[in-house]
């Protein structure tokens, strides 16, 4: 990959390898499929007044550790509260996250990924560039549960791991914290 650049009209630039760009799309779309999963209709029958008003959310936190990172309860210590506050917001929180992943995804292939190129160029404006803030941030967090990350010492003991695919997706991990802090340093 080469990093994110400045160019003089404002707008953002990087190029990846075909691969990185495949990777890109692959580990949004996952988090995108995660998301719409938890957003899926239920079979009870909803309240037609909630349904009018937007007010038919989920009220109780995911079960999957990476969703429940991804939309956390707001109040920790009141789950009448948090449940509350959960049926009010995780229906817009989970379409906007949605979004950035599809921002990301659709620069890619708007980059060349849907033609094959050997190489995949990006160019975002700021409003993209802050859907690919988010969306990286998301798929980084999704990793981190998926590998047991908490602590700078968790990343590390990856790296020392036996098992070859846990160091890969380390690999992976430290590779689009790279690219995160390339298109932070020029934000």
């Amino acid at each position: 990959m080469k990093p994110f650049r400045r160019r003089r009209r404002g707008t953002v630039t990087a190029v990846f390898e075909l691969n990185e760009a495949q990777l890109l799309v692959n580990l949004a779309s996952q988090v995108v499929e995660l998301l719409q999963d938890r957003n899926a209709p239920s079979e009870s029958e909803p309240d037609p007044l909630a349904q009018m008003i937007g007010m038919t959310g989920p009220v109780l936190p995911p079960e999957d550790p990476v969703l429940a990172r991804l939309l956390p309860d707001a109040y920790r210590d009141d789950p009448t509260e948090a449940a509350e506050f959960r049926r009010f917001t995780e229906q817009s929180l989970t379409a906007t996250k949605v979004g950035n992943a599809r921002v990301l995804i659709e620069c890619l292939e708007a980059g060349g990924l849907d033609v094959g190129a050997k190489n995949v160029e990006v160019e975002l404006d700021a409003t993209q560039v802050m859907g690919w803030l988010r969306a990286l941030t998301d798929i980084r967090i999704a990793l981190a549960v998926r590998l047991g990350i908490e602590t700078e010492e968790d990343a590390e003991r990856l790296a020392e791991s036996d098992d070859e695919a846990t160091v890969a997706m380390g690999d992976v991990f430290d590779w689009l914290g790279f690219v995160q802090e390339t298109l932070v340093q020029v934000a």
